[in-house]
């Protein structure tokens, strides 16, 4: 089990995102940016306390909720920091398009929104359409990163004053809904303090730690590993514009970061451009490298530690579970490549189909319980019922748990393809072929088939300057998995369609591709 002694426990009354700040020092950076004066920790406590007053002051309090589309950076990371310490959170992605803006603002019955100042974007067309409120944001440009001031005008009367407690939804996020509807996700306070202090835990973070976040903050990974557990700890976070591969060692030289955090198709990315900055690599040694949000392939993983000198630290978290569930030990505990690690903070265990937990070695769906998981979806009686069992989460993840209880991830349940009635996880697949020496990036999916219900596809990015074709791959497979296992179709791209957050993405991909006919 983790420490996390340092922090106070999900029943502390005062276990609030507020009174998160505490462990920093008065003058100690909170918050930083590239080109920008760092935001002391006296600092972010009275931009908290002024912004909770201005939103009471314009009718927002406690139990309302407030969209929020801004663009990755400081004010961005103060904004959801701030606005959570009197009201709820819903931070949206700004390349969403006008409906999918009205859709989300609608479904989370937004009582305002803010943007910043003076800028064009399709969330005003949707607010205004749906008639809500605009609160504009204006960032403190010749200020400290993070500084802004918020106006507008009244959204009629707050539900109730001051600052939220432990108990009080801070953050609402959507579930993906790659396959239905997606669904509402409420994190308390306590959810969300309790998942920074274990991030901070499993990594031993301390105030001299300073964190390059690259991730998205409308993305539960970049808003509790990057941001929360960093400020959780008495340390800061240098607030990036979004991942850029081009500027990420630039932002390394600058920020001097002790670590960093990312999905593995920005390592990869990062690993692409590690040979022209190994000055800036060797000048600016990193403590640990984290990796969370989706499978590390292992030859990625040995990659990063033998460029960076430093471990790569592969963890498990949804968003269900405000972020973090399992993650692998830092040195001198032992890591794992292939596996997601040790309980880190909540109870895991693997569990079967009729509720039985199951032993090490057997294969079942991995679940969850804890102070970070939330209590359930919103307004979804038959999600919550389809989802925990016993006060246990499922994940809707294919796993095993070995002896010395550490999680490897065979697969998403909803991914794995049938092939005529065989089970075939497609993690299984990109693991045998992202081994070819001539791959740098591979994702395996299901495609449509009138006989056999579904077949095996395969995309793949080749290394720069490779010469491989279909039946060379094929071949290469055929001689690592059984004949059924081995792609029926690969196709080679330039770039693997991803999400908003980067992550490779199997459902759907097949139509993307074109093979779905």
């Amino acid at each position: 089990m983790i420490d996390d002694s340092r922090f106070p426990g999900p029943q502390h009354p005062l276990n609030t995102l507020y009174t998160l700040l505490d462990h920093g020092a008065a003058d100690a950076p909170a918050l930083t940016a590239p080109g920008r004066l760092p935001l002391p920790y006296a600092g972010l406590r009275a931009l908290c306390e002024r912004t909770v007053a201005s939103l009471n002051r314009l009718g927002v309090g406690r139990g309302d909720r407030v969209g929020i589309v801004l663009p990755n950076g400081p004010e961005m990371a103060a904004a959801f920091l701030a606005v959570a310490c009197g009201a709820v959170t819903a931070p949206l992605n700004p390349a969403y398009r006008r409906s999918e803006l009205e859709f989300y603002l609608s479904d989370i019955r937004a009582k305002c929104l803010i943007i910043e100042r003076g800028t064009a974007s399709p969330a005003r067309d949707a607010a205004g359409t749906l008639g809500i409120p605009l609160l504009e944001l204006e960032p403190d440009s010749a200020g400290p990163a993070g500084e802004f001031v918020l106006d507008g005008p009244g959204c009629g009367n707050p539900g109730a004053r001051g600052f939220a407690g432990a108990e009080d939804v801070a953050l609402i996020l959507h579930t993906s809904g790659t396959t239905s509807r997606p669904k509402i996700v409420p994190l308390s306070h306590a959810n969300l303090g309790a998942s920074a202090r274990h991030v901070a835990a499993s990594l031993a973070l301390t105030v001299d730690d300073r964190c390059l976040n690259v991730m998205p903050l409308f993305h539960i990974h970049g808003l509790v590993a990057a941001l929360l557990a960093s400020l959780g700890a008495g340390g800061s976070t240098c607030c990036t514009p979004g991942f850029n591969a081009l500027k990420f060692f630039t932002w390394l030289s600058e920020a001097r970061p002790t670590w960093y955090t990312a999905v593995p198709t920005m390592h990869q990315a990062v690993l692409q451009r590690a040979g022209r900055s190994r000055s800036v690599i060797d000048a600016h040694p990193l403590r640990f490298i984290r990796s969370c949000s989706a499978a590390l392939p292992v030859p990625v993983l040995h990659e990063l530690e033998a460029t960076f000198n430093a471990p790569v630290i592969e963890a498990y978290a949804m968003t269900e579970a405000a972020h973090q569930m399992t993650s692998n030990p830092l040195p001198p505990g032992r890591r794992r490549p292939g596996s997601v690690g040790i309980a880190a903070g909540p109870e895991v265990a693997v569990m079967d189909g009729s509720g039985r937990f199951l032993a090490p070695g057997e294969t079942g769906e991995i679940v969850v319980r804890g102070a970070n998981v939330t209590a359930g979806y919103e307004n979804n009686p038959k999600a919550n019922e389809e989802n925990w069992t016993d006060g246990w989460f499922r994940t809707g993840d294919q796993g095993v748990m070995d002896e010395d209880d550490y999680i490897r991830i065979t697969g998403r349940l909803k991914e794995i393809i049938n092939r005529g009635g065989e089970k075939v996880s497609p993690k299984e697949i990109d693991d045998v072929l992202i081994e070819h020496p001539g791959i740098v990036q591979v994702v395996t999916f299901a495609i449509p088939h009138p006989g056999l219900g579904e077949a095996i596809g395969a995309a793949v990015v080749l290394a720069a300057g490779g010469d491989l074709d279909e039946a060379g791959l094929r071949a290469f497979a055929g001689e690592r998995l059984a004949r059924f296992k081995v792609p029926e179709r690969i196709v080679f791209v330039t770039e693997i369609p991803k999400g908003p957050t980067g992550k490779l993405q199997r459902i759907g991909l097949a139509e993307k591709l074109g093979l779905a006919s």
